[in-house]
């Protein structure tokens, strides 16, 4: 939502301008933005939630181990089922005061607390794989 907000907040004035439009000043025109924007919200809750119930989405949701290199995330469920996960499959990723995050696609992330990791040097060395790769935007 952060990065595709604007899409309804602009699609809701580009409505509201038809209000300027002479002979057509009503209010329907507002009343329609709102509609719109709700249907964009509605929209995307939607495919939110619909993926958390499907079957392909459960592993969304599982709890991993992490084997992390230079080269790749290996994702494990368990010692004999896991995903390896090329860096370059990351579009981009941030640091929190607390967190790091890293976006797969729109719709996937992967949410890292500080907790997880056992030393402050862990927390460098994926801080400076993130920044490497070019893939960091720091928050404060």
């Amino acid at each position: 939502m952060k990065k595709q907000g604007w899409i309804a907040v602009l699609g809701a004035l580009v409505i509201c301008l038809g209000y300027f439009i002479p002979g057509a000043d009503s209010i329907w025109w507002f009343i329609g933005a709102v509609i719109a924007f709700g249907l964009y919200l509605l929209f995307w809750w939607i495919q939110f939630y619909g993926v958390t119930q499907l079957e392909q989405g459960k592993m969304l949701f599982e709890k991993f181990s992490y084997e992390i290199s230079s080269q790749q995330i290996l994702m494990k469920l368990n010692p004999r089922e896991g995903m390896p996960l090329k860096w370059d499959q990351i579009k981009s990723a941030s640091i929190g005061k607390d967190h790091f995050v890293l976006f797969v696609n729109k719709a996937q992330l992967i949410y890292w607390p500080f907790k997880i990791f056992n030393t402050e040097n862990e927390r460098k060395f994926i801080a400076s794989i993130l920044r490497n790769k070019g893939l960091v935007k720091e928050q404060k």
